[in-house]
């Protein structure tokens, strides 16, 4: 799963608590600031469990900063070990 982040999601902490949250579940991959202000998430896992995921960064507090997502699906490639911000 490949998630894009619009809105105020830089220098909030967006990324360290995504990073929390994912210790919460079966997950592994990263999440990191893009250039043009968005965030990009890419994770890996069951999709059952990137679903569940997928909503609970929301409810982690992050939904007001959050003015855009666009969720792309994908087939693994079992790239990660954990789940890191890439700076």
């Amino acid at each position: 799963m490949q998630i894009f982040y619009s809105g105020c999601v830089q220098g909030v902490g967006f990324r360290y608590t995504a990073k929390t949250v994912a210790m919460g579940f079966e997950v592994t991959g990263i999440v990191r600031n893009l250039p043009d202000g968005r965030v990009e998430l890419i994770a890996e896992g069951a999709r059952e469990e990137l679903a569940a995921f997928h909503d609970a960064i929301r409810g982690a507090g992050l939904a007001g900063f959050i003015r855009d997502e666009s969720v792309n699906w994908r087939e693994a490639k079992n790239e990660f070990h954990g789940f890191e911000i890439v700076r």
